[in-house]
């Protein structure tokens, strides 16, 4: 008996182990093709095949390789997105691919203007996707497309809708004149904006809501707006909304990331980076929304709130590239176009800066005291005077080098002169000791001769071959020492 509940034991364990990983098998591409490559002759008979049409607008893959690869990668996340999506019961969801070159004329029969970009087609709207192209993430904005524009509601059931801008409007039990009116405003701004309605009277007293009211809530704020002018045509609510889609403080999510990134005041964005789970993460993001609350009347105020969490491959580019540090919460004004920036100085020391502070220098942006382009242009400035300090320095060094050179030059010609003179007295010198030994020669000659006349005239010769030999071995003597003098002043 032991010995067979000992089994049964190991049966069950190994039992539940299996039907864990069973619940847990996540989807890996199977290696069908359901993607449709999309072209003039096809592309009405496959969307009439779907309640729902996807398509990627792509640019034409040219003979690059590294474009190639992108562009399989790309492809295996929608061959996967259509797998999972093949299972949803509600819709049938189909997915093509549109080349921008080669089916432009499709391309512009179906009203698409943007190349890389992906288009739902739903009934007879058309929905363009500002999200990353990642299975999962297209996935999940298409569960939300498939839901109703507008839903019935429960108080609490608004909770979860905290980073989000939506509508709730009480209708009466009875059939509403306005109810059309709603659902078509819900239709211009489906999914990016909820709309809910409830016909409980007892929701609507805990919300405050009054008959026929739209309430707006903006993203993280405790209070709703009442929409003035009760009762409300479609014209009415899409002119509102249009007037009042950039929230004080939003968040950037996967689905919504170009959406939000082409939205820009003034081609800025006042970005904060906190992670909600890391404790000083949570701290900072619950001043950013109390200085959101206080400054909602203020329409040039947009903070957008990104969590390092939810863009891990996005991480090291923004820390290389705003040169931040994103393991501790950062807020700074960074330019669209070029990612010039300026932050917020925080130092991990030191404790979160206070609401105030935190007004102070949003006040500064706001009045342009603190701008990318400026800190930019001061940047190029001293970048400049430190250019100008080199030449002026370079053509410091250059006089001195000049000056130098003259000095020298002078110094030159003087010990050049005074080697000339130099030389002249010794020339002068030897040829006052030649005369000298010349004179000493003729006077012993005359001599001799006085003394030795029958001497023969061979002699003289004699003599005079001598001292000819004398006046020439002095005169190179003389050349010599000139030679070894001049020597001496060229070293």
């Amino acid at each position: 008996m032991k010995w067979n509940l000992v089994f049964l034991g190991l049966l069950l364990t190994f039992g539940q182990l299996s039907w864990g990983q069973k619940g847990m098998d996540i989807p890996e591409y199977d290696g069908k093709d359901r993607v449709h490559d999309l072209n003039a002759k096809n592309y009405k008979s496959v969307m009439k095949k779907y309640d729902v049409m996807v398509v990627y607008y792509h640019e034409h893959v040219g003979s690059s390789k590294v474009a190639q690869k992108q562009f399989q990668i790309e492809e295996l996340a929608l061959e996967l997105a259509a797998q999972v999506l093949e299972d949803l019961d509600d819709e049938d969801i189909g997915i093509g691919l549109l080349d921008e070159k080669t089916d432009k004329a499709v391309a512009k029969k179906l009203g698409l203007v943007e190349a890389d970009s992906i288009y739902i087609f739903i009934e007879d709207e058309v929905i363009e996707y500002d999200g990353e192209l990642a299975a999962d993430t297209l996935v999940e904005f298409l569960y939300d497309v498939c839901e109703k524009e507008f839903i019935p509601c429960a108080y609490m059931f608004l909770f979860s809708f905290t980073f989000l801008i939506y509508f709730l409007h009480f209708f009466s039990p009875t059939s509403s004149p306005y109810y059309q009116e709603y659902e078509d405003a819900a239709e211009e701004f489906h999914p990016h904006i909820k709309f809910f309605a409830t016909f409980s009277p007892k929701v609507a007293k805990s919300l405050d809501l009054k008959l026929n009211e739209v309430d707006f809530y903006e993203p993280f704020m405790d209070e709703p707006v009442v929409i003035p002018g009760k009762p409300y045509s479609e014209k009415e609510l899409v002119a509102f909304i249009e007037d009042n889609d950039r929230p004080t403080l939003r968040k950037m999510q996967p689905h919504n990331m170009y959406e939000i990134w082409e939205d820009a005041l003034d081609g800025e964005h006042i970005i904060a980076f906190a992670e909600e789970g890391d404790p000083d993460g949570f701290e900072f993001l619950e001043i950013v929304k109390e200085v959101a609350e206080d400054n909602t009347d203020n329409p040039n105020l947009s903070i957008v709130w990104i969590d390092p969490d939810d863009f891990p491959l996005l991480v090291p580019y923004w820390e290389k590239i705003f040169d931040i540090d994103l393991s501790s919460p950062q807020i700074g004004v960074v330019e669209v176009d070029d990612a010039d920036s300026i932050w917020f100085d925080m130092d991990d020391d030191d404790d979160m800066p206070t609401v105030d502070e935190l007004e102070d220098w949003l006040e500064d942006v706001l009045e342009n005291k603190i701008d990318p382009d400026e800190d930019e242009d001061d940047d190029d400035e001293d970048d400049d005077d430190d250019d100008d300090d080199d030449d002026d320095d370079d053509d410091d060094d250059d006089d001195d080098d000049d000056d130098d050179d003259d000095d020298d030059d002078d110094d030159n010609d003087d010990d050049d002169d005074d080697d000339d003179d130099d030389d002249d007295d010794d020339d002068d010198d030897d040829d006052d000791d030649d005369d000298d030994d010349d004179d000493d020669d003729d006077d012993d000659d005359d001599d001799d001769d006085d003394d030795d006349d029958d001497d023969d005239d061979d002699d003289d010769d004699d003599d005079d071959d001598d001292d000819d030999d004398d006046d020439d071995d002095d005169d190179d003597d003389d050349d010599d020492d000139d030679d070894d003098d001049d020597d001496e002043d060229d070293d």
